[in-house]
């Protein structure tokens, strides 16, 4: 493929005009893309049920099994911006590229892994691999699409397959470990990230920055620092609380730094993240909005398995079944998202999923401990999933619309660091209050309590922030 010094979109047959339809070469170019996305997703989740038979295989001990989740967290959520706005100045379809070769090797090295420093290792490189490839492929993604029904589709379709890889990665973690191992769900990744590889070269065309800027590195790296330290804290505190001085330290770290980034990137002549950019209502709404829909509804899934499992006793099988059914209602709601904002318009509609969220998940507060919480869990959780894809679509139009294409890579960047920082953030807050109580059904009870008033909150914070916006799509 040719490369140009130019902000042309990967498929520049699509720029003008842009028809509503979508070409043959335009879908391919959408289903590679997605397929990558979606295996990011799938890899956050797939361990999470694995991790007791993972443990036993390698000789880790129960406290160090978090290390299997946080050692891919940490790298894929701190590196994101990172990642994001290197591809803008050296090539998207370049780092897309090598992202996916790095994963796929990663994915490879844990399948094949002797002891849990080989593991680990994998899985931080795993988590290396990911965080070049979300940002850049989103910004593949809407250099390639442009503004309007054909962005809002693709969109659409992305933002349902990442809130399904998550899901089904519970699903599937759990099938795959009972038939053949946990080294399955690692395979499963490495199959996966090859067909990928495959089909990308010919598909994808090169875009960049028309220029080459220097690149911030106190703002690299006092953002990489804080997102590390922050991901680091919440991370560990899920599994051993907030009272571990490791923990603290982190987190005063993390914020401390993050402080920094504001005050370097205010003076930078080139700056990583542009300030302008953040105090466009649009784009700091827009990912407030992402944030708490992921940290929320991920929070949800994690409460309603240990629901299921815990105090229903479902097996891993049928709690799988639970999540299949959401999975299936995910889907529906993610392909006829862009319709919906076609007639409600973005705003209307980034309003209306997180407010649905809200009521559904305010549905579960009444989960007991008899048989009909199973169907009260299935029901709530599945039509929660409605308003949740909603807010993903319509949030993620939102906070990339009105900019240029040299800036694509930095909001899309913006837009996946809300998701994976949500994905972190929400079940080590929302875990903790849960095993505050000392009867599990109450403290699930009062997590979803306050998932619920979360959601209100940032609902009528948007509502205000949005309010002269119009309709951003």
């Amino acid at each position: 493929m040719a490369t140009d010094t130019t902000t042309s979109s990967p498929a520049g047959a699509l720029r003008d005009p842009a028809p509503e339809r979508l070409g043959t070469r335009a879908k391919l170019v959408l289903f590679v893309l997605c397929a990558a996305q979606f295996m990011i997703a799938l890899d956050f989740s797939i361990l999470n049920v694995s991790l007791p038979v993972l443990g036993a295989d390698l000789g880790m001990s129960r406290a160090n099994l978090q290390w299997a989740v946080t050692a891919f967290a940490l790298p894929s959520g701190g590196f994101l911006l990172l990642f994001g706005r290197i591809a803008d100045l050296f090539g998207r379809r370049r780092l897309f590229l090598t992202g996916l070769a790095v994963f796929t090797a990663a994915s490879l090295l844990a399948t094949l892994a002797w002891d849990p420093a080989a593991f680990l290792a994998a899985r931080a490189i795993q988590g290396l691999g990911a965080a070049v490839i979300v940002p850049t492929g989103m910004s593949l993604l809407t250099t390639t699409f442009p503004e309007g029904p054909q962005r809002e589709r693709a969109l659409g379709i992305s933002g349902t397959l990442l809130s399904l890889g998550f899901t089904i990665g519970v699903v599937m973690g759990g099938t795959l470990t009972d038939a053949f191992g946990w080294r399955s769900t690692m395979a499963l990744l490495a199959g996966a990230g090859v067909l990928v590889l495959a089909a990308a070269p010919g598909l994808l065309t090169e875009s960049r920055h028309p220029r080459r800027p220097r690149i911030d590195v106190p703002g690299a790296v006092t953002v990489t620092g804080g997102l590390l330290a922050v991901i680091y804290a919440l991370s560990t505190a899920a599994q051993r609380g907030f009272g571990r001085p490791d923990v603290v330290i982190a987190l005063v770290l993390g914020v401390l730094l993050l402080g920094a980034f504001v005050a370097v990137e205010s003076r930078a002549a080139e700056p990583m993240v542009s300030l302008p950019m953040l105090r466009r209502r649009t784009v700091a709404w827009g990912n407030l909005a992402g944030l708490t829909t992921f940290a929320m509804m991920s929070t949800v899934v994690f409460l309603l398995t240990l629901y299921l499992q815990e105090i229903r006793g479902l097996s891993a099988f049928r709690t799988g079944l639970v999540f299949g059914v959401q999975g299936v209602f995910a889907a529906v709601t993610g392909m006829t998202a862009a319709r919906v904002i076609g007639r409600l318009g973005t705003r209307t509609t980034l309003l209306a999923g997180l407010l649905v969220q809200a009521a559904l998940t305010a549905v579960l507060l009444f989960l007991g401990s008899g048989p009909a919480g199973t169907w009260l869990a299935l029901t709530g959780a599945s039509l929660a999933c409605v308003g949740h894809l909603w807010v993903i679509v319509s949030y993620g139009i939102t906070a990339t619309s009105g900019l240029p294409d040299g800036e694509q890579g930095l909001a899309t960047g913006l837009v996946t660091s809300s998701q994976q920082v949500g994905l972190t953030v929400g079940i080590p807050l929302l875990s903790a209050l849960a095993s505050s109580r000392t009867n599990l059904l109450s403290g699930i009870r009062l997590a979803l309590a306050v998932d619920v008033a979360v959601l209100l909150v940032v609902a009528a914070l948007v509502a205000v922030g949005l309010r002269r916006t119009g309709r951003p799509a």
